[in-house]
């Protein structure tokens, strides 16, 4: 059911000064909601995002807060509301209401429960959010807490949010592999774009850039991404090309994502990108390219928030230096100096586990080293000095170490002996200093990541009593089922003995249906049986071609067999319980089977699979694995011993309408040879795979009248090659 939206701009402005204050900017934070129309019903999890790169989700109550710019479009979006878009005109809170958003209600008590915890995992979600950046234990207690509030039973969709938001802390603090590990396991639970795009920005972090590309090439051809979303996606992918070495499409990956950023003015990500395609031009050294986006990319920086212009002075301070442009260089550093001495208040405090962070120190220490470069050393001695007193306020020992020793070396180069030796000892206390502390994080670090591990086991933990309780759950469930059958056909004998005493003829049309009934169940649970033997007898089977490659250490071989391997078995785990399945299907999972044995003996055979065009196989049902067995003989009995090169086919034709013929035929050595060329042992035993396609062919035959029926020959009258025909009926 489609559901209107309304739009209500809610004024809430507590004084004139406020109402000034917020004219004089562009930039400001918006609150509101997103609520059912009728009853006000709180929407969580709804996503938000701006044109200027903005981005948040509404909580529990279905309130939200994003900084916006003026004239920015903020995009509503979620699977229980149509999209909505609104544009910025002014500050004023907005409230999303959404007409005809009525939720089930249920009064039932396991209802109320479930809807309990629900609330109560969006409560701890939002708490882990809050201590995301300050306290990554508390964060990781509070979606731990998240997890186990779903119980063992928990929404998926729900356990993929918790998973993917204890990604975020991870990446919050650079534990990539743990970050990684956390979004995999929340889209094996959800699929989820969203998600997606966070693996791959991971996955660079940590340097899998191949594996970064697999993952968000995909995504290239989903046409509902946001385009805050398909920038950085194409951001990602470039930044994984560019780790590759691969310059030329990194910047193209890049350009396509200013583009997009320029249509629809996200401006964060216009800097980002010049800045990133001036890097890439770097990389190649194609300097005049790079200094040209630099300069774009200063420019950009300026109209973002004044810590992201520092950073990029900082970046493009840097390229000058590398490339002994020191005058530019040290203007720029200057210039960054002044602006961030205006922000002290703002800047100070970003911590020590940030690599490469921005401070007053540093830049004096860098403005010192480009007067060094240059030889002017008296220059060069205030900036150092200043640098020594601001890390020493600052409790930043390396700079200050740095800085130190860089202090005694001018002392020294200029004849002063006293001060370089001086300032040399100094350098030995900082050092002395800076290694007791490195001594002191190491433990810290080594405390930390035993906790990390032990939260990590915690999480695992209930993830598998969760998946534990779901296949007990399963299992009790069917048995349940199959109980309360058998209860019911003991009162349907009970009423017909009973009836049968007044009228006989009746109660033998009731003992004659329990019959029927009861052989109907004994030939589910025998096709249920073989099933189950056939899966082990497969896995079995491919497995040993997996320990063949292994064996002869070829790995890049093994590895893309376990690939195709797995995607095989999941498709035939899936289908372990069906009694038939679409034909289109079954021909998928063969065509995939003869390339896994194909890559194996590509010496061996060849192989062909021809499907008539005039066939709707969708439309024709087939029981599982039930032609799998018949070409693995066909490779293994009859290619595998030819000494030249073979030929396995496969054809499927029409007979009539409701009819088709499936062919596996190959010139192999033939039936008789193959059997000559077992050992005694192989002789004694019969083929467990065979046998059990054999009695699921006939308890599906008297099940579904004659539905399949099979006729194995020789190919050539000379007794090479073998021919194996199916006549399948369409019911």
């Amino acid at each position: 059911m489609q559901k209107t939206i309304y739009i209500t701009i809610l004024l809430f402005l507590t004084s004139f000064g406020v109402f000034s204050q917020i004219s004089n900017s562009n930039k400001g934070t918006i609150k509101g909601s997103v609520k059912g129309k009728e009853n006000s019903t709180p929407i969580s999890n709804v996503e938000i995002s701006t044109s200027s790169g903005s981005y948040t989700v509404t909580n529990t109550l279905g309130e939200f807060g994003i900084l916006v710019t003026l004239g920015d479009d903020i995009v509503f979006r979620s699977d229980e509301i149509e999209t909505v878009y609104y544009t910025v005109r002014s500050f004023e809170d907005v409230d999303v209401l959404v007409e005809g958003y009525v939720k089930e209600i249920n009064n039932s008590s396991i209802s109320k429960k479930y809807e309990r915890k629900k609330n109560i995992h969006r409560v701890l979600l939002d708490s882990a959010v809050k201590y995301k950046k300050t306290d990554i234990a508390k964060s990781i207690e509070f979606i731990t807490q998240s997890i186990a509030s779903l119980g063992k039973r928990g929404n998926k969709k729900e356990l993929a949010e918790s998973l993917a938001y204890l990604g975020q802390v991870y990446v919050e603090h650079r534990q990539y592999d743990l970050a990684i590990s956390s979004y995999k396991d929340a889209l094996n639970a959800y699929e989820s774009n969203s998600v997606s795009l966070l693996l791959g920005k991971a996955l660079v972090l940590n340097s899998d850039f191949t594996e970064a590309i697999e993952v968000l090439n995909p995504l290239l051809k989903i046409r509902k991404l946001v385009p805050y979303q398909r920038v950085v996606l194409y951001e990602t992918i470039g930044d994984s090309n560019k780790g590759l070495g691969n310059i030329n499409e990194a910047v193209s990956y890049y350009e396509e994502g200013l583009v997009i950023a320029k249509k629809n003015q996200i401006s964060p990500k216009l800097a980002d990108l010049n800045s990133k395609i001036a890097d890439a031009f770097n990389s190649e050294n194609k300097l005049i390219e790079a200094e040209g986006f630099y300069n774009n990319s200063l420019e950009l920086s300026k109209s973002q928030a004044p810590q992201r212009s520092i950073q990029e002075q900082d970046k493009v301070a840097d390229f000058y230096s590398k490339n002994n442009q020191y005058e530019e260089e040290i203007s720029l550093r200057k210039q960054s100096l002044g602006e961030l001495n205006s922000l002290s208040s703002k800047i100070k405090g970003v911590g020590e586990n940030v690599k490469d962070s921005i401070s007053s120190q540093r830049i004096n220490y860098k403005i010192a080293k480009a007067y060094i470069a240059q030889e002017k050393l008296e220059e060069a001695i205030p900036y150092l000095q200043r640098s020594i007193i601001e890390a020493d306020g600052d409790d930043d020992l390396v700079v200050q170490k740095d800085a130190t020793r860089k202090l005694s070396e001018v002392y020294k180069s200029k004849g002063d002996f006293n001060k370089a030796l001086e300032t040399y000892q100094e350098y030995v206390k900082v050092v002395d200093t800076l290694y007791i502390r490195k001594e002191q994080e190491i433990s810290r670090a080594a405390r930390f990541n035993r906790d990390l591990a032990s939260k990590q086991s915690r999480i695992s933990g209930l993830e598998k009593d969760r998946e534990l309780s779901q296949s007990k759950y399963d299992l009790a469930y069917t048995e349940q089922q199959l109980y309360q059958l058998n209860n019911k056909r003991q009162k349907w004998v009970i009423y017909s003995l009973i009836i049968g005493l007044v009228l006989t003829g009746l109660a033998a049309f009731f003992f004659y249906r329990s019959n029927q009934q009861q052989k109907f169940a004994n030939n589910l649970l025998a096709l249920k049986s073989l099933r189950t033997q056939m899966n082990p007898h497969f896995i079995f089977n491919a497995l040993n071609s997996v320990n063949n490659f292994i064996s002869k250490n070829d790995e890049r071989s093994a590895n893309r067999y376990l690939s195709d391997f797995s995607t095989l078995m999941r498709a035939v785990l899936e289908n372990s319980d069906e009694d038939f399945i679409p034909l289109s299907k079954e021909l998928e999972l063969l065509e995939l089977y003869v390339k896994l044995e194909h890559s194996r003996f590509p010496d061996k055979f060849d192989y062909s699979i021809t499907i008539d065009e005039n066939i709707e196989v969708h439309s024709f049902q087939i029981p599982p694995m039930l032609l799998q067995p018949y070409i693995e003989n066909a490779i293994w009995h009859g290619l595998r011993y030819k000494e030249e090169k073979g030929f396995l086919k496969i054809e499927v034709n029409a007979i009539k309408n409701e009819t088709l013929k499936i062919v596996i035929s190959d010139n192999g050595i033939g039936r008789k040879k193959s059997a000559e060329l077992k050992t005694q042992n192989q002789k004694k035993q019969k083929s467990k795979g065979m046998g059990n396609i054999k009695k699921r062919i006939a308890i599906l035959n008297e099940m579904h009248k004659d539905k399949v029926d099979v006729y194995i020959s020789d190919l050539e009258n000379t007794g090479l090659g073998t021919k194996v025909q199916f006549t399948l009926k369409k019911e």
